[in-house]
């Protein structure tokens, strides 16, 4: 399953399986973004660590807080690297 990301309004909407394979065509799209606030991972299949790091880059640099969706490997991998739910490390 490829991967995508598009931008609709001020949110981020990822779909397919978010893993080493698809990070690296997804970086030159994420360069463009703008005006973003918040990430839907409704349609993400999966997400693994190159996933999780790419997330939690963009949420990173772009302030963002609020992440929906809860695709298969997110939580554990949170969990792993005691990130909260909007990816920044937990205190």
């Amino acid at each position: 399953m490829t991967a995508t990301v598009r931008q609709d309004g001020d949110a981020l909407v990822f779909s397919g399986a978010l893993d080493r394979a698809a990070v690296a065509g997804l970086w030159p799209q994420l360069r463009k973004v703008s005006g973003v606030r918040r990430i839907d991972l409704g349609a993400v299949a999966l997400v693994d660590s190159a996933g999780l790091a790419l997330l939690a880059r963009v949420c990173a640099s772009a302030g963002i807080t609020d992440v929906t969706g809860e695709p298969t490997g997110l939580a554990e991998l949170r969990n792993a690297y005691r990130l909260d739910r909007s990816l920044a490390f937990a205190s």
